[in-house]
């Protein structure tokens, strides 16, 4: 089987407290928000996840929708706890209640795939072992860089925001890295999107994609491009990085990088008007495209 695209991370259980409103519980993680999105478009998808066995049920919806699983069997499935404690959607605390621990590479088969996409959401999931090994099989490789800058304390499993110490040597390895504005800062010491961009390509990586309340902003080849977002409600907050990436990796497949990036922006504020994955379909985005995004 040839996949355009493999979804490498945990499978998790994610609990949202939105400020003033109910708690909620679903299946979530960035694998699930990104494998959606990869193959609601059109792509051949893998996603190869790692979490305890007994909660297999939770992978049924993307197998619904044609996207190849493979689990890597876990003590215990990821549980992650997003807290909004003001109306500032980019301000959250997260806690990872339980992980299912870091990924080996011999853990991962050895797939045709044209990209891998390290879609983490703590550092509990990768380590060097596995992107230099990942690396060695000729992928495309892309990573999500909270998946270092989310670091989790192992007494109170909440989740602190710091550098990262090997973080050059991360970002050389990778085709792609994708981050928010607030990892941007931690990273960079700058929260102007471009600037941290900049700094992040000096460190080896040619193309890299940055998200903010307000829109994503791409750097590829020393060229800046940005995009607003067009979303009337915030509803669907948690996943908005990680739908946009792999909107974006998707579309990047066959498109250049503006039309790349428009894409991302207007799928990703369909889906932010909705709790959970993107639900919608390749017209809606394309209806978006003509109505917000001309």
């Amino acid at each position: 089987m040839n996949y355009d695209i493999t979804f490498v991370g945990h499978m998790c259980y994610d609990e949202i407290i939105p400020f003033g409103g109910q708690p909620t519980v679903a299946p979530g993680s960035a694998v699930l928000c990104g494998a959606m999105v990869a193959a609601r478009v059109g792509k051949k998808v893998a996603a190869v996840v790692k979490m305890s066995k007994e909660d297999e049920h939770i992978l049924e919806p993307m197998r619904e929708v044609g996207i190849d699983t493979y689990l890597i069997p876990g003590k215990e499935t990821t549980y992650s706890r997003v807290l909004h404690e003001t109306e500032n959607v980019d301000e959250r605390k997260l806690t990872i209640v339980k992980s299912a621990g870091l990924i080996a590479i011999d853990d991962v088969p050895s797939l045709n795939t044209t990209c891998a996409h390290l879609a983490g959401i703590s550092d509990t999931e990768f380590d060097m072992a596995l992107m230099k090994g990942l690396k060695s099989r000729g992928y495309s490789l892309s990573v999500d860089l909270q998946s270092f800058v989310r670091q989790v304390d192992p007494v109170t499993h909440d989740i602190h925001f710091g550098d990262v110490a090997n973080k050059q040597e991360i970002v050389s390895m990778m085709d792609k890295v994708k981050l928010d504005i607030v990892e941007a800062r931690i990273l960079t010491g700058t929260d102007d999107l471009e600037r941290a961009a900049m700094i992040i390509e000096a460190w080896g990586c040619r193309e890299i994609v940055i998200t903010h309340a307000d829109g994503v902003l791409a750097r590829v080849d020393g060229k800046t491009v940005y995009e607003k977002f067009s979303n009337n409600s915030i509803a669907g907050r948690t996943g908005r990085g990680d739908t946009t990436f792999a909107a974006y990796l998707s579309w990047r497949l066959d498109h250049d990088v503006a039309e790349s990036l428009k894409f991302a922006a207007a799928l990703v504020s369909i889906k932010m008007e909705t709790p959970g994955p993107f639900r919608g379909t390749l017209e809606d985005v394309f209806t978006r495209l003509r109505e917000k995004h001309s």
